[in-house]
């Protein structure tokens, strides 16, 4: 008869910790490592969120500032008139 899947993965982990009850260091810094990978995890995930939320508010805040800046600036000179200044006489 097949065992489920969580059945073999208990199991397996038993037979690891079967393994290494010799080395009983190996065992607690195993584990440990484990323990830091999983939170590693979800400290960076945190973080991941964290900083898309400044990212979205900055861009939404910039969006902002583009629209005011465009109904406070002026329209642009017509660009047929435009003369240098070096291409009017000189005052007398």
């Amino acid at each position: 008869m097949n065992a489920s899947l969580p059945e073999e993965a208990g199991l397996t982990a038993r037979s690891l910790i079967e393994g290494l009850k010799g080395q009983p260091a190996v065992l607690a810094l195993s584990i440990a490592n484990a323990g830091l990978l999983i939170f590693m995890f979800f400290a960076l995930r945190g973080a991941a969120s964290s900083r898309e939320l400044i990212i979205q508010r900055v861009l939404d805040n910039s969006n902002q500032i583009h629209t005011i800046l465009q109904q406070r600036s002026v329209s642009c000179p017509d660009t047929g008139n435009f003369k240098l200044q070096s291409a009017e006489p000189p005052p007398p």
